[in-house]
């Protein structure tokens, strides 16, 4: 046939089959590519759709074009057909394309087709979870009924900017005591405070905290006279419950305390038992300063604790007998301790010996109970004497949302995984947009051994919180201990904190077998935290499997006193340690033998709707 005759001397047949060789090998690669940098499906198909149109346009030049020593020449201006070194040169270059679509099919095939559909599959399990979570938190909601409300921060209206803190501490005290009242969700203030500065509409908080009621206010401090003003909406119906502006002198702050906590009561009085509780008094001007303090020592710096201490000091000389300073300076001490702004030993004695003051004043007063179970559980290394502080606690205060919070610290501590995931759950919905509170949660559901609950209660909290200091490490811890070590390499990449950065990255390359360099990051975190991280650097080798070493920093870190030990019951990063025979040895020594831990009592009965 002539037409096909001239198609081969022309070499159209073998341009057409380079094109599409070359096609596929753009194809392959553009699959293989574009999902790497977020892209959608959109531009792949672009890609496709491009190619297909230019295939007939690369014919045509074929045709009428050819290459040669002198460039490219049309091909009705030569006259010698193709030669034969020509031809092979052109055949070679379509086998070595082929070659390389051939190369690049089989990687995208075998290699990372199965970590694509791993890591849906991974998506797909942490949405499915993430919604199932949100149902069961839903119908522990659901539970109270239109026994809900949120308390927003009251806006300051003073002509000084720096009066703030009081009316922000104002709004507090009325959020504290309408949480005392049995029967009522009152979402706790890292939640209904984060709404502060946001312009954002009453029925969209109401929503996103689900809650029946939301209350608000302003407060204008002038010397010592206060304007109040609150209302109570129903959220539901968008419609005002209540207002009232109050005028009064400061020495009645505490009264207009009590009545809005009254009239909230009243309001929701058919589904509510028992009376408004009252305030604690003291000397307005040196309430001021304690809310001042407390304002303060929120920030977390080394000189807002210095100042907060300082103003706490003088509350103290004004009233000595206000127990709710001396439960805030204990507070103080203990974070200085914690964070190193002083030394332990010095910090947690003064947190003992404040906390101890404020039960002297007032014995049935539980966060001071709490601060002694705190300091026994992490600095003493008293699980028995935790687990009764704590109960004293929650027997005092039960409807004490910091109290309950911290109580899984000893859930946790005695193995008790399961009851820290109960106690956590009804947290999260009391304090639903928290990321601390979905944080703690998620770490209980990583003790419990359920990752993928873990993995989507982790990404809340970073969706939360993308900055929180441990989130993409526990993140993936998870992702490690579930199976999917490439993701779990990626989250510890993210990790803000550098110890915790290096153990993870240790962890997670071991977990992919390059152990070159898990063993240079792991005498980094060696070199670098010996003292500081011995109960890590212990669990780093017990997951990569070097028992002896481990044990040998077990003992390190006992000696240390590292606070990480109380955790050791839960942390399943022991895993290879627990059939060896130095292992219930170990735990006996550190009082945290099955035995030992049995004798300890300790319940966490949480508020009924």
């Amino acid at each position: 046939m002539p037409v096909v005759a001239e198609f081969r001397k022309r070499n159209v047949f073998r341009v057409g089959a380079a094109y599409l060789v070359a096609a596929w090998l753009i194809v392959q690669v553009a699959e293989t590519l574009f999902p790497l940098f977020g892209f959608g499906d959109a531009p792949a198909r672009i890609v496709v759709i491009l190619l297909a149109i230019g295939f007939v346009p690369a014919l045509v030049l074929a045709w009428a074009f050819r290459i040669t020593p002198d460039g490219l020449r049309r091909e009705s201006e030569i006259d010698a057909p193709l030669s034969a070194q020509a031809g092979k040169r052109l055949d070679r270059m379509i086998m070595v394309v082929l070659a390389l679509a051939l190369s690049v099919f089989a990687v995208d095939r075998f290699v990372l087709d199965p970590q694509r559909e791993a890591d849906s599959r991974a998506e797909l399990a942490s949405r499915l979870e993430e919604a199932r979570l949100r149902g069961r938190t839903e119908a522990l909601i659901e539970s109270y009924g239109d026994r809900s409300i949120a308390v927003l921060p009251f806006a300051n209206m003073s002509d000084d900017p720096g009066n703030e803190y009081f009316a922000d501490g104002v709004a507090e005290e009325v959020l504290n005591l309408l949480a005392r009242i049995p029967g009522l969700r009152v979402i706790s203030r890292s939640s209904a405070f984060s709404y502060k500065g946001k312009d954002v509409r009453l029925d969209q908080v109401a929503n996103e905290l689900r809650v029946a009621y939301v209350l608000e206010g302003s407060v204008r401090k002038s010397g010592d006279t206060v304007r109040i003003t609150a209302q109570l909406i129903d959220a539901r119906a968008d419609a005002h419950v209540w207002s009232e502006t109050f005028d009064r002198r400061l020495d009645d702050i505490f009264a207009i305390q009590e009545e809005i906590a009254a009239v909230v009561t009243e309001r929701l009085r058919p589904s509510l038992v028992g009376n408004a509780p009252r305030p604690r008094l003291t000397d307005p001007d040196a309430y001021a300063q304690f809310l001042e303090a407390r304002a303060l020592a929120r920030l977390g710096g080394a000189d807002d604790y210095t100042r907060a201490e300082a103003l706490l000091n003088q509350v103290i000389a004004a009233d000595p007998e206000y127990v709710d300073a001396w439960d805030a300076l204990a507070g103080i001490y203990v974070n200085q301790a914690g964070k190193g702004l002083k030394p332990a030993d010095e910090g947690f004695r003064q947190a003992v010996d404040a906390a101890r003051r404020a039960l002297a004043i007032e014995p049935d007063y539980g966060p001071a109970h709490a601060r002694l179970g705190w300091v026994a559980l992490l600095h003493e290394h008293d699980l028995a004497l935790a687990a009764r502080h704590y109960q004293s606690a929650l027997q005092r205060a039960p409807n004490s949302m910091r109290i309950i919070g911290d109580s899984t610290s000893v859930l946790r501590a005695l193995g008790r995984s399961d009851d820290c995931v109960r106690v956590d759950e009804f947290v999260v919905s009391r304090d639903p947009v928290n990321p601390v509170s979905h944080f703690n949660l998620g770490v209980c559901y990583l003790s419990a051994g359920r990752y993928a609950e873990a993995i989507a209660t982790l990404r809340t909290s970073l969706r939360l919180g993308p900055n929180r200091v441990g989130g993409q490490y526990q993140l993936g811890v998870a992702e490690l201990l579930s199976g999917n070590p490439s993701a779990a390499l990626e989250s510890f990449d993210r990790e803000p904190l550098a110890v915790l950065k290096l153990i993870g990255q240790a962890m997670a390359l071991h977990a992919l077998g390059d152990d070159a360099s898990a063993d240079r990051l792991q005498h980094e975190l060696i070199t670098q935290f010996e003292r500081d991280a011995a109960y890590n650097i212990a669990y780093v080798l017990a997951y990569r499997g070097q028992v002896d070493a481990a044990f040998e920093w077990l003992q390190r870190a006992a000696a240390y006193g590292d606070p990480g030990l109380a955790d050791i019951i839960a942390e399943p990063l022991f895993a290879n340690l627990h059939r060896d025979p130095r292992w219930p040895a170990f735990l006996e020594s550190v009082g945290r033998a099955p035995s030992q831990l049995q004798e300890i009592s300790f319940e966490v009965n949480l508020p009924r709707a």
